[in-house]
């Protein structure tokens, strides 16, 4: 984890560095910058811009006030994450925290970074086929566990476990992330209800997910679905949209992730289920820290270690909270992850009322 004697001296970050986020001074002689450089995959789940950005670029500032900052957005294209990683090697970043766009194909990128002595981060998404120095994340598959059993206990309260079929709509295949929600949600689903239709959905992409409703409305018809599996909420938004389309007077239960404000809003109004609340302040604070302790030569704090099939990671691992109706206002709410004025909108001021929201 040795990052050169000239990344810091002294009091371990000093000035300079630039990037997208202009990079904290110094004037002290003898020292150089540590710069820190964060790669999101995309800008269509809400998450990336919200929260973790600028999560991470406040507690990166106060850790280490006169630390550069690179920030870089793929936009779901794993071509120009190569080039904004490239880039930020030419620009002397010290630390990468890298969320891949495709987590099998960036080895040969963090290879460039420890042949640079550049010590690599992978955020959220575990990276293959490579060691690299710290992963912070999820337990992915418990995620993926908490929304087959979420689903499981709505169609059983509902009593339809039994007589409908449910449809999966899993994430990207590129996202190993994606492997995990899927094995967990299979680990709570398989042999309690019949799965009619699953699919595997490129990008993460809402209107994709809208497709595969349709598809699956189609295909099974439209009485026969009792409920879906949306592994995140971006997802089920577009699941809803196919649904609403289709006439639904009832919509079937649904799952999420990501407590996006559009979700907790259909949950209050019964047009979701659930959500999976990823404390991305958590997460995103937590990469920070990480970040800084690798610019010092030091090691992260660490939680658990995961291999990735070439390495032992170390790694932290945080827990996932699911969200229903019942819980909004002691998870969300009360982590200040959205103000109750956010959520509450004048359209959905009743359903806020019934949940104890002002």
């Amino acid at each position: 984890m040795a990052v050169g004697a000239a990344l810091l001296l002294a009091a371990g970050c000093g000035s300079g560095g630039g990037g997208d986020s202009a990079p904290a001074g110094g004037d002290r002689p003898g020292e150089e910058a540590a710069t820190v450089a964060l790669f999101l995959p995309e800008s269509k789940t809400t998450r990336y811009e919200q929260f973790d950005k600028p999560v991470f670029e406040a507690e990166l500032k106060q850790l280490c006030p006169d630390c550069g900052f690179l920030y870089f957005n793929a936009d779901q294209d794993a071509a120009k994450q190569q080039s904004q990683v490239e880039s930020a090697l030419t620009q002397g970043a010290d630390v990468l925290v890298l969320d891949a766009v495709d987590a099998d194909a960036v080895a040969p990128l963090v290879n460039q970074a420890k042949q640079k002595k550049i010590p690599v981060i992978a955020y959220d998404r575990r990276i293959s086929g490579i060691g690299y120095e710290y992963f912070v994340s999820f337990d992915n598959v418990k995620v993926g566990e908490v929304q087959g059993q979420a689903l499981l206990d709505e169609l059983n309260r509902r009593g339809t476990a039994t007589t409908g079929q449910i449809v999966m709509i899993n994430g990207s295949p590129t996202d190993p992330s994606s492997a995990d929600y899927k094995k967990g949600a299979h680990n709570a689903l398989d042999g309690k209800v019949t799965i009619g239709r699953e699919f595997d959905t490129p990008d993460w992409s809402p209107d994709k997910a809208q497709e595969q409703m349709e598809q699956a409305i189609t295909s099974l018809g439209r009485d026969s679905i009792v409920g879906v599996y949306s592994a995140n909420d971006g997802m089920a938004t577009g699941a809803v949209a196919a649904l609403k389309r289709a006439g639904y007077a009832t919509l079937p239960a649904l799952t999420g992730q990501d407590a996006e404000l559009a979700a907790v809003q259909r949950i209050l109004t019964g047009e979701q289920t659930m959500t999976i609340y990823l404390n991305i302040k958590e997460q995103a604070g937590n990469a920070a820290q990480a970040a800084v302790a690798l610019a010092k030569g030091e090691a992260p704090r660490t939680n658990a270690t995961v291999n990735n099939g070439t390495a032992d990671i170390p790694s932290t691992l945080l827990d996932p909270i699911a969200v229903t109706k019942d819980t909004i206002k002691d998870t969300i709410v009360a982590d200040g992850f959205y103000a109750a004025s956010d959520i509450c909108t004048p359209d959905i001021a009743a359903a806020c009322t019934e949940a104890g929201l002002p």
